[in-house]
């Protein structure tokens, strides 16, 4: 029952926030034969082109997929719109858009023979999926156009986009100077990947009924035996819903923006 749950996540991970004005997020697209990345980007308060910004990007969870471009803002879209927000950490922020046909990572799920799902791999391919190829795009143009800060690469994202963090991270080591990876799950084995090269803080529900808290409470003991940077905070008699109150901890903004790639 517990994977069969766990496959939910994957169709509804997150619901929609209450609707709210974001047309300061302006729309993009990246493309690469026949995958497309839909995207929209918030530049800070009195952007000058001349200077170099920390970037954030965030991964929706499987709720928001498609080609709307407008659903992966449910849920954190909001809070970088915050006029405070925006003057104190001067900011790139990005929210790019699955398609529904692809996803942040690979995963399998094996089946019974009645056809309920009975366990989830998270299988480490060489290639990365279409849509990652496109989001290191995207990630890359700006360093390239001179509007990125490469020593201050963010990432953060919930559901099925806390499992393409971890995917992400052990794919491009040392990219990101830190995540946060909200009720998340993966190969738990990648760690030594990006240990010590990116700070972690990882949140999950204690009763997460989708997504078990376990792979969170795992990633954290291996990061800490690997002498990497990284907090946990699990949220008592809370489901899968948790990214609500880990968006809304006071420290989390301090706490990513003081991290800098040496």
């Amino acid at each position: 029952m517990r994977y069969l749950c766990f496959l939910c996540a994957i169709v509804f991970a997150s619901f929609p926030a209450v609707a709210q004005d974001l047309s300061s997020y302006e729309w993009g697209q990246v493309q690469k034969g026949s995958y497309s990345l839909p995207y929209r980007i918030l530049f800070p308060l009195q952007y000058d082109a001349a200077k170099k910004y920390p970037v954030l990007v965030f991964l929706h969870g499987a709720a928001e997929k498609g080609f709307d471009n407008k659903a992966q803002l449910n849920n954190g879209g909001s809070l970088f719109l915050r006029d405070s927000i925006r003057q104190q950490y001067p900011a790139i922020i990005i929210f790019p858009q699955c398609a529904a046909s692809d996803s942040w990572l690979y995963f399998e799920t094996e089946q019974d023979s009645i056809g309920n799902i009975k366990r989830v791999r998270f299988p480490y391919k060489k290639e990365p999926t279409g849509t990652q190829v496109l989001l290191k795009m995207l990630l890359d143009s700006l360093i390239v156009s001179g509007k990125a800060d490469t020593s201050r690469m963010y990432i953060g994202g919930l559901s099925q986009g806390a499992m393409g963090i971890y995917d992400l991270l052990a794919r491009y080591p040392g990219f990101f100077a830190a995540a946060f990876p909200i009720c998340g799950a993966g190969n738990t084995s990648l760690t030594k990947k990006y240990a010590g090269k990116t700070a972690l803080w990882i949140f999950h529900g204690e009763k997460d009924p989708i997504i078990d808290v376990d792979y969170s409470r795992t990633y954290f003991k291996r990061l800490q035996k690997e002498n990497a940077d990284v907090r946990y905070t699990e949220y008592p008699a809370t489901g899968h819903n948790c990214w609500d109150k880990a968006l809304s901890e006071k420290d989390l903004l301090p706490w990513l923006f003081s991290k800098k790639k040496n």
